[in-house]
């Protein structure tokens, strides 16, 4: 089901505004953050995504003009992210019709007593996902 539903999800977007559901990822990530710089290694724990992963993926956004790298004002030798204007216009258009299709293909389909047992589940996952990622 997770797999079939980000399939989806990601040619809809992908096909209505260009981005993928790993940019739109990271431009939310980025839009939550405020308009501050974000080092990438919080942007890294942000979105549970490894270091590499998402180095490569934001030197693809930065070719598109989504984001750009600045120099980090507390360390002259890391870098931190930030929004662009055209990031921010993009999110801006993609985001309606993403939440859309994500009400239609999951909220449209279930019950409230459905959407209050997803949620249990996921909450118990999660949980049980965090004690088990927690060092011994």
């Amino acid at each position: 089901m997770q797999a079939r539903l980000q399939a989806q999800l990601n040619r809809r977007l992908q096909a209505g505004s260009g981005l993928s559901l790993s940019d739109f990822d990271v431009l939310v990530a980025l839009t939550d953050h405020g308009s501050d710089p974000i080092r990438v290694g919080e942007l890294c724990d942000l979105l549970q995504w490894e270091k590499s992963r998402l180095s490569h993926h934001l030197a693809r956004m930065q070719r598109r003009g989504l984001l750009a790298r600045v120099e980090c004002a507390d360390d002259g030798r890391g870098a931190e992210i930030v929004l662009t204007d055209e990031g921010r216009a993009a999110i801006d258009r993609a985001a309606p019709a993403h939440v859309a299709d994500v009400r239609e293909l999951v909220f449209d389909v279930l019950d409230d007593e459905q959407v209050r047992a997803l949620e249990a589940i996921g909450r118990s996952v999660a949980e049980r996902v965090d004690d088990r990622s927690r060092p011994a």
